[in-house]
């Protein structure tokens, strides 16, 4: 076929040959100061491994000499990747180190809509900081602020998502950070003692004992916040109680902070008990991850039931989680969404079966 190259523009030339316009990039060059080879070499990372993790994240390329940075992309992201650098820079020359996983931490930290926020000038809503009395304690991400900010302003919080996503640690930093303010008098974490596939009873030990293992993430928090000598006196002093979630039934629970974590275990009859326990000047937060439920075949999660039902009364706060939200390792997030496909994919039956 031949095809006259010299006829006007809009013939069959262009017709034939006509492909989509180019996605609108630009080129941003950037210096950054001090021009310090230590920190640099500290902000590029061994083989400039953590700007190709920056790259990979934004979706740009970024060439570097020296403290000489050439960062091209989408106008957007590269906007973003600019300020990113430069955030990050800050603080590498504060002493701050910078490894592999806290730069996957940064770029969780809102994504890229928040650092096209922050690169544009937007306003954005104050950070809430938790501090407590081994560490400042900063949430990462729109949704992880926002949960504080719930936890802060409401008596009784929904916080439900993935795993990795964060929801017990800020709720326990919370309460720690309450009690030490002295806006509580105590501390209840409380969880439902639900197998994941073992048996209480075949457990060793008494009751205390037997569930001690599924407190344990709560235990490591708190070792972390207060330190293991500050948390055994407190325990000592019912200051801290850590209990099943049996234990609360006939209890007002006043002046006091009520984590319910792994809440997708509880019943509806359970989840009702609970919420009925809270009593005057008290704050509960209720976690959980709805698509990891360990109740019996035919059981219903009281997480799932009470979010149909409490979610538009007022003094209530609700926070949803996603997999972007996800701040351990990067595989976690990537497990998470292959399950999340896999799910999708699945048959009406199969669902029913599980």
């Amino acid at each position: 076929m031949l095809i006259d190259n010299h006829r006007a523009p809009g013939g069959d030339r262009d017709l034939l040959n006509s492909e989509p316009p180019p996605k609108q990039t630009t080129q941003q060059s950037l210096t950054l100061e001090p021009n310090d080879a230590r920190h640099l070499a500290t902000l590029c990372g061994q083989l400039d491994a953590h700007l190709r993790q920056v790259e990979q994240r934004l979706g740009i390329t970024i060439s570097a000499r020296g403290n000489q940075f050439l960062l091209n992309g989408p106008a957007v992201n590269v906007a973003a990747g600019e300020y990113l650098l430069i955030h990050l820079y800050a603080e590498v020359c504060q002493g701050v180190n910078l490894s592999p996983e806290s730069l996957h931490l940064h770029l969780q930290q809102a994504g890229l809509e928040h650092l096209a926020e922050a690169a544009s000038g937007t306003p954005v809503e104050a950070i809430q900081v938790i501090r407590t009395k081994r560490a400042s304690i900063k949430p990462r991400g729109k949704n992880q602020q926002g949960y504080v900010r719930s936890i802060k302003q409401c008596d009784i919080n929904f916080g439900i998502g993935p795993a990795g996503t964060g929801k017990t640690y800020l709720a326990v930093a919370c309460a720690v950070e309450a009690l030490l303010e002295e806006r509580v008098r105590r501390i209840l974490l409380v969880r439902p003692a639900v197998e994941a596939g073992e048996k209480l009873g075949f457990l060793p030990g008494d009751l205390s004992q037997k569930i001690d293992p599924y407190l344990r993430p709560l235990y490591d928090a708190l070792y972390e916040m207060l330190g293991f000598e500050t948390v055994n006196k407190y325990i000592e002093r019912n200051i801290i109680e850590v209990a099943p979630l049996a234990f609360m039934r006939g209890r007002t629970l006043n002046n006091a902070f009520i984590i319910l974590d792994e809440a997708q275990n509880t019943t509806r009859e359970q989840m009702k008990m609970f919420l009925t326990r809270i009593g005057f000047g008290s704050t509960a937060v209720i976690t959980g991850d709805a698509t990891q439920i360990d109740l019996p075949r035919g059981s219903h999660s009281g997480l799932t039931h009470v979010s149909n039902i409490l979610e538009d009364v007022e003094g209530i706060g609700f926070t949803w989680f996603g997999n972007k939200d996800v701040v351990r390792h990067p595989l976690v997030q990537r497990i998470v969404e292959a399950y999340d496909r896999h799910e999708d994919k699945a048959t009406p039956l199969d669902k029913s079966q599980r």
